[in-house]
């Protein structure tokens, strides 16, 4: 069954508790194809390929503008545990997060700006986190 984006949320482990960094507007792949090796020889009548190590690019999280969001990111400076937890719940119009469709986690460091905009537009920045480890699904966080 496929499930909506709605109760997407980019979470960050502060002193050993999840909670959301900030709200955002989209997400990049979690995950990326892996390289391709050639191991053709010349008694091979097509290409042959083995699998080689993951291509992970930097994941990148559109968000709308806000000066404490933007200074809340701007004063991450370090390599920390992120993730983006699918699922929700609703109680009194207050969202929390659960994780309850799925939570992919990664160490990554983060850098943020404020992107461009036209007339009549909403602000916004990016949030651009560079992995250092393997994204998983995280059946513990």
């Amino acid at each position: 069954m496929a499930t909506s984006t709605y109760k997407t949320f980019l979470m960050i482990k502060q002193d050993a508790t999840w909670e959301k960094l900030v709200d955002i507007k989209d997400y990049s792949d979690l995950g990326g194809e892996p390289e391709q090796i050639d191991v053709t020889t010349m008694s091979d009548k097509m290409q042959k390929y083995v699998e080689g190590v993951q291509n992970l690019e930097a994941l990148t999280f559109a968000a709308n503008y806000d000066l404490n969001d933007y200074k809340k990111c701007s004063a991450i400076k370090v390599e920390s545990d992120f993730a983006v937890w699918f699922g929700g719940e609703e109680t009194g119009g207050t969202l929390t997060p659960t994780g309850s469709e799925g939570k992919f986690a990664f160490k990554a460091t983060l850098s943020v700006r404020v992107t461009g905009a036209g007339v009549n537009e909403a602000r916004g920045m990016s949030i651009t986190l560079t992995p250092t480890s393997i994204i998983v699904l995280d059946t513990t966080a």
